[in-house]
C-alpha cells in the first residue's frame, strides 16, 4: 500500500517575511528537508496533499489572529520552493486538515499504509491534523526536521504530545549533505598488520595446503543501531576480492539495523578476505557506535542542529572517521577538517577561548575573526570567557551587528555550566536590544539527557555542540561467521547453516 504525505500550511503567508503571521527563520530552515522528503516519497509512489489555510475575509479566526491567508491572495499560495512538486491542494479554514475538507474521503479511497505529516505550525495546525488522523485510525509519522513553529517551547510540547499521547511516531529526516566518501585502505590494513594473528596463520596454512574454497561469510550486529563503516568496508573489499569471483551484499551506510541482523554477506575465495575479518568487524563496530550515539542526540534535539565537537577526545588517527560517522548519524556538521572532508561538507566551529585570552577581549577577538575569515564562515562568538554571558553577547552583537550569526555558551562546570535559565536570559536581552536574529549555540557536557533538559524547560537553543557522548560511544560488536563453503551449508554450533535471509540487503560488489 502507498503512503500519503500531508504538507500542512507551507504557504507564503507563514513562510515569507513581511506577512503578519510569518513564522520566522527557524520555520524556513525546514524547507530543504521538506523538499527532500517530497522527492523521496514521490519517487516511491506516495501521494502528496498540500493542506493550505484559505480563509474568507470575515473568518471568525481573525478574532484571535490577524487576518491572514485570505483566499485569492498570494498569502494562501504554496511557497514557490514546494509548488513544483506534484500534489493536490486542499484548502482548509480550520486548524485540522480533516475538518470540513474532502481529505478524509480522499484518504478512504487511497487507503494509505501510513500518513507522513509535515509543515507549520507544529503546535497548531500540524498538531490538530495529527490528532484527527490518529482519531481516524491512521498510522502517523512526523519527521521532526520537517515541522516548525514560531513558538519553540510550544513546538517541543506538541511533538511530545503527538508521540506520547496521540501515538504518532517521531522520525528524523534531515537533508544529508554527505557525498560518497573516498576511503583508501591503509597499508597496515592491507598487509594484515591490524588483524588477529590467528587469521594470518589460518590464511598461511590454507596457502600451504592449496585450499582456497569459495566461502560465504555473514556479519551481524550485537544490538540495534545505525550502521556505519560500510563504505570503508566496501573500499577494502573492492581492493582485495577478485573481480571475477565475488559477490557482496550489504545494508546501506546510515540504515537502521536490528539486533543480530545480518548487515553484510561476502561470497568469494576465502583467502581473498580471510585476513580482513578483524578489520571489517572493527570498522563497523566503532563507526556504528559513533553514528548511533550521534543519532540519539539528533533524535533528542527534535530538529535542533547537532554539531560534532568530539575530536579532542580521540586519537588523531581516527578523527576523520569519527566525525564522518557522526554526520552519518545525523549531525549537521563537525568541527574537524578531516571529518568534513570525508563527508564532503564544510567543517563548523566557533572562536576558541585561546584566541580570546591571547587577544585579551572577546569583542576584539570576534572583530578579528570577522576581519580575517571568509565571508561564508558563520560569525559565531564564544561569550563566557571574561564577563557575564549576557553582557558579552550584547557587546559582540553591537560590534558585529547583522553579521553576527550566533553566540556560543560554554560555561564550565566550575561556574555552574550552561542552564536553561541562562539561555532564556541571553535570548531575552538580545531580543530587547533588537538582535532577534542572533542564534544561541550551547556546548559543554551535552548529551541526550541534557538536550532533553533544555527542551523541556523551554530554553530557546538554536544548536548544540556534542563532544564526548559521541566520541566516547561504546562500539557495537559485530560477529562474522562462515555459513557456506563451496555452496554447501555449514556453520559452527549455535549458528544455523546456510544463507540467512535478509531482503533488505542490496548487492554492492
Amino acid at each position: 500500500m502507498a503512503k500519503a504525505v500531508l504538507v500542512v500550511d507551507m504557504v507564503r503567508g507563514f513562510l515569507e517575511e513581511g506577512y503578519p503571521l510569518y513564522c520566522g527563520a527557524r520555520a524556513r530552515r525546514i524547507i530543504p528537508n521538506v523538499q527532500a522528503l517530497l522527492e523521496q516519497e514521490l519517487a516511491q509512489g506516495s501521494t502528496v496533499f498540500f493542506l493550505c489555510d484559505h480563509h474568507a475575509p470575515d473568518d471568525p479566526e481573525f478574532k484571535m489572529f490577524p487576518p491572514h491567508c485570505i483566499e485569492g491572495t498570494p498569502e494562501a499560495e504554496v511557497i514557490p520552493e514546494l509548488a513544483r512538486y506534484h500534489g493536490e491542494v486542499i484548502p482548509k479554514r480550520h486548524y485540522s486538515g480533516f475538518f470540513d475538507t474532502p481529505l478524509d474521503r480522499k484518504l478512504s479511497r487511497l487507503k494509505p499504509e501510513k500518513l507522513i505529516v509535515c509543515g507549520v505550525c507544529t503546535d497548531i495546525c500540524v498538531l490538530h491534523t495529527v490528532a484527527d488522523a490518529r482519531n481516524h485510525g491512521y498510522e502517523v509519522e512526523v519527521p521532526v526536521d520537517c515541522v516548525a513553529s514560531f513558538d519553540e517551547r510550544a513546538h517541543h510540547f506538541a511533538l511530545e504530545h503527538m508521540e506520547k499521547t496521540l501515538g504518532a511516531k517521531l522520525i528524523s529526516f534531515r537533508v544529508s549533505q554527505v557525498r560518497p566518501p573516498k576511503f583508501e585502505p591503509s597499508e597496515a590494513i592491507l598487509s594484515g598488520e591490524t588483524t588477529d594473528i590467528y587469521f594470518a596463520r589460518t590464511v598461511d596454512i590454507l596457502r600451504h595446503e592449496a585450499l582456497n574454497p569459495v566461502a560465504t561469510l555473514e556479519v551481524f550486529s550485537s544490538r540495534a543501531g545505525v550502521l556505519c563503516g560500510m563504505e570503508e568496508v566496501k573500499a577494502l573489499l573492492s581492493r582485495v576480492l577478485p573481480e571475477d569471483n565475488r559477490e557482496v551484499w550489504a545494508l546501506a551506510e546510515g540504515e537502521a539495523m536490528e539486533e543480530k541482523e545480518v548487515v553484510l554477506r561476502i561470497t568469494a575465495p576465502y583467502q581473498s578476505y580471510g585476513l580482513y575479518e578483524t578489520a571489517i568487524d572493527g570498522i563497523l563496530a566503532q563507526c556504528s557506535g559513533w553514528a548511533t550515539a550521534a543519532r540519539e542526540c539528533v533524535e533528542a534535539a527534535q530538529g535542533i542542529p547537532i554539531i560534532s565537537f568530539g575530536v579532542r577526545h580521540v586519537h588523531p588517527s581516527v578523527v576523520g572517521v569519527m566525525d564522518y560517522a557522526a554526520i552519518i548519524g545525523g549531525c549537521a556538521s563537525c568541527s574537524s577538517i578531516a571529518g568534513a572532508k570525508l563527508a564532503g561538507i564544510e567543517p563548523m566551529g566557533t572562536i576558541p577561548h585561546a584566541l580570546i585570552i591571547i587577544m585579551g577581549d572577546t569583542v576584539k577577538a570576534t572583530i578579528a575573526f570577522d576581519k580575517y575569515m571568509p565571508a561564508e564562515v558563520p560569525r559565531v562568538s564564544l561569550v563566557d570567557t571574561f564577563k557575564d554571558e549576557a553582557e558579552e553577547s550584547l557587546l559582540v552583537a553591537r560590534a558585529l551587528g547583522e553579521k553576527l550569526n550566533s553566540v556560543r555558551l560554554d560555561t564550565p562546570g566550575e561556574r555552574g555550566r550552561v542552564t536553561a535559565d541562562l539561555v532564556k536570559e541571553v535570548r531575552a536581552r538580545l531580543d530587547l536590544a533588537g538582535f532577534k536574529k542572533v542564534g544561541i549555540f550551547v556546548s559543554g557536557g551535552i548529551d541526550p539527557e541534557r538536550i532533553t533538559y533544555f527542551i523541556k524547560n523551554g530554553a530557546p537553543v538554536d544548536g548544540f555542540g556534542v563532544g564526548s557522548y559521541i566520541s566516547g560511544a561504546k562500539p557495537i560488536d559485530f560477529t562474522a561467521d562462515l555459513h557456506e563453503v563451496e555452496g554447501k551449508p555449514i556453520a559452527k554450533r549455535g549458528r544455523i547453516p546456510g544463507i540467512t535471509p535478509n531482503p533488505r540487503l542490496k548487492r554492492i560488489l
